[in-house]
């Protein structure tokens, strides 16, 4: 299929982040799994999860906040939380810019058939530009003020509004071996920097890129710890306490909740819960082939490897079909950023990874999404004047001499 190293169980190759291979040739995120499945006192679990609800139950103005995108594991945290416990939470979404109309009208259905209150933020258009610009060239993911906001944002308002129990979604041991299922995992400040913000800070980001003040990169900066002990914050992944099965957790909030799935670039239709929620989803792929060899099917079909609901030879064939296409949303990414392709490439490739080596020449094109015509495509900004202080005293002295 090609010259990396795969999993001889799953899809995943050896430029995947964290893997390693045994002696049978089998990843460490296959072997994380078959310990979810085999070793873990799932009862015992959900034991903990209804004491850790009851601890912070009716106490606070809010019972939790449930971060929210919209998707398939958000929306599904919060149906659980809401309808197995009958929790009063808070729903706070962290709007990274590029929701597509089918999750926008998910989201306006869950929120109302569930009746609860919810903030949602975006930040200011003119720095997520810049933002996605300046770790585009940095790290290869353009994605950093995303990353982020989402783990970041949701943090402060527990701060702000003294919640101090957050429930997130599927664990990360789901996909990666930063964490295994042995342990309860925290979405906690060491998790945001072990590889969420991409090794790159908020503070950093300010001696990167010009035009933005150390206030305009606030809502992508984790809390202070002192605030967060003060609070007392736990935050933690739902999917730690009850065992997370997409597929049929997706039947159910479509039952329930009307919940749609739609058209993902580079996606077999089967997956149509996947990754429904950003526009520039099949740019990410993308990027992630041309870093790693591999795109978003040989990700979703391993996982229904491992949950044997698919043989290996189905899946490669898959992988051969989807994996791999230029999207035709990069053309709108461009634009955004206005960038050529040229550029964009010889970024993207400068950050494969070994052995893997990207052939640009050799890659097809994909058709563009049904929905791509509602897609915003404003490009055309409004620069912002640069309000210095000597601009401020001159206007003081123009009034006074005026008076």
């Amino acid at each position: 299929m090609d010259e990396l190293r795969r999993c001889a169980r799953c899809m995943i190759p050896e430029t995947h982040e964290t893997i390693t291979f045994d002696g049978e040739g089998v990843c460490n995120v296959c072997r994380l799994h078959e310990y979810k499945q085999s070793q873990i006192d799932w009862p015992a679990r959900k034991r903990e999860l209804d004491e850790l609800v009851e601890r912070y139950r009716g106490k606070y103005d809010y019972d939790c906040i449930v971060p929210f995108s919209g998707g398939k594991d958000s929306t599904w945290t919060l149906y659980y939380l809401v309808e197995q416990y009958g929790l009063k939470p808070l729903v706070v979404q962290f709007d990274h810019g590029f929701m597509r109309p089918t999750v926008l009208k998910n989201t306006e259905r869950a929120l109302k058939k569930l009746g609860v209150d919810s903030i949602s933020f975006r930040p200011d258009w003119h720095v997520v530009r810049k933002l996605m610009l300046e770790s585009l060239r940095r790290k290869g993911d353009f994605c950093w003020h995303c990353h982020t906001g989402i783990f970041a944002y949701p943090m402060q308002i527990a701060v702000k509004f003294n919640i101090p129990l957050l429930f997130w979604g599927e664990p990360s041991a789901e996909y990666t071996a930063y964490y295994g299922y042995d342990t309860v995992e925290e979405v906690d400040e060491r998790r945001f920097n072990r590889f969420v913000n991409l090794g790159i800070a908020a503070e950093d980001m300010e001696g990167m890129i010009e035009g933005v003040e150390p206030r305009d990169l606030n809502p992508f900066r984790y809390p202070e710890l002192k605030d967060l002990r003060r609070v007392g914050v736990r935050s933690v992944c739902l999917g730690s306490f009850v065992p997370w099965d997409v597929k049929s957790q997706v039947a159910v909030i479509e039952k329930d909740l009307g919940w749609e799935g739609d058209r993902v670039e580079g996606v077999p239709p089967e997956y149509s819960y996947e990754k429904i929620e950003c526009f520039m989803q099949g740019v990410r792929d993308y990027l992630k082939y041309i870093k790693r060899g591999y795109a978003r099917t040989a990700h979703l079909t391993s996982i229904d490897i491992r949950k044997g609901r698919l043989d290996r030879e189905t899946a490669a064939k898959l992988v051969a079909e989807y994996d791999g296409f230029r999207p035709a949303s990069l053309d709108l990414f461009l634009q955004y950023l206005d960038i050529s392709e040229e550029e964009f490439n010889e970024i993207a490739v400068s950050h494969a990874v070994a052995p893997w080596k990207p052939n640009l020449t050799m890659i097809p094109m994909a058709a563009p999404l049904p929905d791509m015509g509602q897609w915003d495509r404003t490009t055309q900004l409004v620069e912002k004047p640069a309000r210095t202080l000597e601009l401020a005293l001159n206007e003081v002295d123009v009034e006074i001499a005026a008076s």
